[in-house]
């Protein structure tokens, strides 16, 4: 899905009308009744959804009193929304995909930043198409890295299924990061922290940056996704979550510094990345206070 719009595009025509800790936040039509003050968002162990905490307070500007976060596992987002436990969440666009090519239900309604993943080869694995033949470590064929690796992999023109050998640890205690750091496995898609831990063990090296290269970093990652009954029955409500959502997008990426004091319920303190004009790189301004590591947070807002 191309970003073919800015949120700043997207939002310049609504306007800003009141003030919210000296941040103008659009007002909803006084006609535009809200149907439900009750909202729902998944959680996830995840940075790049920063964004829907930020926007707690815009979502309580515009109306909702109960904000809930539904602890889900990352795999399971999208089964989460599509089975009515959550009413949105933040999600990877292939997980979006897979998900309602399923018959989940649920609707992707925008875009909110690009990627934030990299893709680690080792000695033997210089580019995507040096894939083919080689070991990938995953934690499953269902999982989304595989996903996202399978879809690299199509786009070179290998058959993933046939051309790529994929490796799950057989011990739960077991990181397929672990297997790549150690020489196991040929290649490894890593998502922050993980890129971080491999860079300070001087694992592997990057094939792939989706936040900076092309084809990838020119299409979105994170996507917010609703249920479809909830936005049916509830427009008004949808309508002002998404307004929400891309303002705080663009409130972190313009002020880093005010993102920096959020205290996520992950126990994360966290600045989102701004570009660089001069070089394209992303600025590495996150810190997972947990790790012994500084940690990118790639998931700057297009």
């Amino acid at each position: 899905m191309a970003l073919i719009q800015t949120r700043r595009d997207f939002v310049a025509g609504l306007g800003a009308a009141a003030g919210l800790a000296g941040i103008g936040i659009p007002l909803a039509r006084a006609d535009e009744l809200l149907e439900t003050t009750r909202l729902r968002l998944t959680q996830i162990p995840a940075l790049c959804v920063v964004p829907q905490y930020m926007a707690e307070e815009l979502l309580r500007a515009e109306g909702f009193g109960e904000i809930s976060y539904v602890d889900t596992p990352v795999d399971a987002i999208d089964a989460a929304i599509g089975d009515g436990k959550a009413d949105f969440g933040l999600a990877a666009s292939f997980d979006h995909i897979q998900a309602i090519d399923a018959g989940a239900s649920v609707a992707v309604l925008t875009g909110l930043h690009g990627g934030c993943f990299e893709l680690f080869g080792g000695e033997r694995v210089r580019n995507i198409s040096d894939l083919k033949g080689r070991t990938v470590g995953i934690k499953g064929l269902g999982h989304p890295h595989a996903a996202f690796v399978s879809i690299m992999a199509a786009y070179v023109g290998l058959d993933p299924k046939k051309d790529l050998r994929w490796v799950s640890p057989s011990d739960p205690n077991v990181r397929p990061l672990d297997l790549f750091a150690e020489g196991k496995v040929d290649a490894f898609l890593g998502f922050p922290p993980e890129p971080q831990e491999l860079r300070a063990r001087k694992a592997g090296h990057v094939i792939v940056n989706t936040g900076l290269d092309q084809p990838w970093s020119q299409y979105y990652c994170c996507m917010l996704a609703g249920n479809r009954e909830f936005i049916a029955r509830h427009p008004v409500a949808t309508k002002r979550v998404l307004r929400a959502l891309l303002i705080a997008a663009d409130l972190c990426a313009a002020e880093p510094r005010r993102a920096a004091h959020l205290h996520t319920r992950l126990h994360h303190q966290v600045w989102l990345c701004r570009r660089n004009a001069a070089d394209g790189r992303l600025r590495q301004v996150a810190r997972i206070r947990p790790r012994r590591y500084d940690a990118v947070l790639c998931a700057a807002p297009a």
